[in-house]
């Protein structure tokens, strides 16, 4: 009932590269990276499909690479959630959304759906998405659009938690969605923990933890300086107890770890997982446990255990 994974599993390059932290620094020839990831994991969290619209072939390849119990949380396309970052990228000043757009969404991740692989599909708006009268009625837009599918919003404004919380939670619940719980610098696990409690949706509850690097959420030198923060066993502490709490309840869990910096995400994801009782499967990179002590004894290393 409890799924425990990190945003991504590529990163490649940069100062924050998983390559010769989790990932070995020489590898076989023919290395895949998704499937070594899966022999630790058992869910992981697609961020690709937010920059670009899904290809069914590549997705389909997928499901080939992994177990047939593991699973994916898709993040949504940000034509659909980030017009503005769109608009950017696309190098266009016009901005609209038809059912094309939809179908076509729905067509590139039709694979996972199809093989019941699809944990949930991600939809993440900005900061910038506030709870007024088009916005509210744009999210049940998407959701009826996405009907279907297990569906996650984050929303991050707070807007939609102060005095808009009931309003919000039940037009989730109208649309058979589940409310993104998530930590980041300015929430430091107070959604979590006391705003949004976990009793008040009977749907999945979905965990997103970014880190709390206050220093470079908002100024950083490169994007992935934001994600550049460990959390302490002591602090992951809470999360498992709202885990453990809503599975004790009957409720499926997901908890993604988004602090990837340096593979930071993989060793939280780890220790959050020995802190629920579950085992740790898969061989570690030695770097891993030189970098972050607190994987000793809770990782096996190199084929043995540590």
């Amino acid at each position: 009932m409890i799924h425990i994974g990190t945003s991504g599993w590529n990163y490649p390059s940069g100062k924050g590269t998983w390559n010769g932290v989790f990932y070995p620094a020489r590898r076989t020839r023919g290395f895949d990276e998704l499937r070594y990831y899966a022999e630790h994991f058992d869910i992981v969290e697609v961020n690709s499909t937010f920059y670009r619209m899904p290809d069914r072939g590549p997705v389909g390849k997928w499901v080939e690479r992994t177990p047939a119990d593991f699973q994916f949380a898709v993040k949504l396309f940000q034509k659909f959630t980030h017009p503005d970052m769109y608009l950017a990228r696309a190098g266009t000043q016009h901005w609209s959304l038809s059912r094309g757009d939809v179908d076509a969404f729905r067509t590139g991740i039709a694979p996972l759906a199809d093989a019941d692989r699809l944990a949930a599909l991600l939809v993440q708006f900005p900061s910038s998405f506030h709870a007024d009268g088009p916005m509210r009625e744009y999210l049940s837009w998407v959701l009826e659009a996405f009907a279907g599918y297990p569906l996650a919003v984050e929303v991050r404004h707070r807007s939609w938690f102060d005095a808009g919380l009931v309003e919000t939670l039940q037009r989730l619940a109208h649309g058979r969605a589940t409310l993104v719980l998530a930590d980041d610098p300015e929430t430091k696990g107070t959604g979590v923990c006391s705003t949004i409690p976990v009793e008040h949706t009977p749907v999945p509850l979905y965990l997103r933890l970014h880190g709390r690097n206050a220093t470079a959420w908002w100024n950083h030198a490169a994007a992935e300086d934001r994600y550049n923060y460990l959390y302490s066993p002591a602090e992951l502490e809470p999360f498992a107890q709202a885990a453990q709490g809503a599975s004790d309840a009957g409720r499926k869990v997901m908890a993604f770890m988004n602090n990837h910096f340096s593979a930071k995400a993989v060793a939280n994801a780890a220790i959050l997982k020995s802190q629920l009782g579950q085992s740790v499967p898969g061989v570690y990179e030695r770097e891993m446990v030189d970098r972050y002590p607190a994987l000793a004894g809770i990782v096996t290393t190199e084929g043995l255990p540590l």
